[in-house]
């Protein structure tokens, strides 16, 4: 579903469940993780995602990454890596 304040932003949402999570292009937004969250990131092709899970419920927290890859199959790269960490070079102290 897109975010229709937002087309960087789209929101994935589960049929089954209440898990709702938003997906914000690192690259166009000032993203900041909310403490209360589950956030996971991704590369799509050079444009870093976060994933941020919205008002999430423990009996919804085992299916945030089928969550995403889902995703990842709707947007054409069922490859994309999940990741735990932000990807983007400025936030890695490597």
């Amino acid at each position: 579903m897109k975010d229709p304040k937002d087309a960087c932003r789209d929101i994935i949402r589960s049929r089954d469940t209440d898990l709702k999570i938003m997906v914000y292009c690192l690259n166009q937004v000032d993203f900041k993780p909310h403490p209360d969250e589950i956030q996971l990131y991704a590369d799509d092709h050079g444009n870093p995602l976060a994933f941020e899970t919205i008002n999430i419920k423990s009996e919804d927290a085992l299916d945030v990454a089928a969550a995403i890859q889902w995703y990842a199959k709707y947007i054409g790269y069922p490859e994309m890596e999940i990741l735990p960490e932000d990807p983007r070079s400025e936030y890695n102290l490597d």
